[in-house]
């Protein structure tokens, strides 16, 4: 979309890693957002945006986790621009790391 995120936060909880994006919607679409119509559209276009790079994402959280992902779960707030990304992994990393 030709910006990126003003503030991103990762937390592991037992097997997932929770990625927390802020600020990423544009002035234009917060104004979109305004409407039913236009909030379900941000809402469609981001996350075909998300989908389509969903491969890519979740090879970044293997190969930093060691880690397979066996499921990715979305979502956006168009009223405070936040996004969340769920990443289930294979097993117990918090426990690994705790180790």
């Amino acid at each position: 979309m030709g910006r990126g995120s003003v503030t991103v936060k990762t937390d592991i909880l037992r097997d997932m890693v929770i990625v927390v994006l802020k600020g990423i919607l544009t002035p234009a679409e917060y104004k979109l957002s305004e409407t039913l119509e236009g909030l379900l559209s941000i809402k469609k276009i981001r996350g075909n945006l998300v989908e389509a790079g969903r491969d890519k994402l979740g090879g970044i959280i293997t190969e930093q986790t060691g880690e397979e992902v066996i499921s990715f779960h979305t979502d956006i707030s168009t009223r405070n621009g936040e996004r969340v990304m769920i990443f289930k992994l294979t097993s117990d990393l918090e426990k690994k790391i705790m180790l």
